[in-house]
């Protein structure tokens, strides 16, 4: 069995603390700790620092929130929201 990947633009569920259960979108990765948002209570701007072990990767992968953050840029909370409720973009 392959493990998931915990890289930019995969969506991951909070398995400790007090988002427990909350999906978010992974915007950048280091060492022991990956940064995620849900651009609701977790926006882009400032991001949750979550230990990779308090998270688990998910199969769900956002080519979309990758590319942009690649280019050094931020996705908006808006588009993060999106991607999470599986929404086309321009249906806001």
């Amino acid at each position: 069995m392959s493990r998931i990947p915990i890289e930019p633009g995969r969506a991951v569920l909070s398995t400790a603390g007090r988002d427990k259960g909350r999906k978010l979108i992974v915007l950048s990765a280091d060492g022991e700790y990956a940064y995620a948002a849900d651009g609701d209570l977790r926006r882009v701007e400032t991001p949750k620092k979550k230990k990779k072990k308090h998270i688990k990767a998910t199969a769900e992968y956002f080519s979309s929130i990758a590319a942009t953050v690649t280019e050094g840029k931020m996705p908006s909370n808006a588009e993060i929201r999106r991607c999470l409720q599986n929404r086309p973009p321009g249906e806001d």
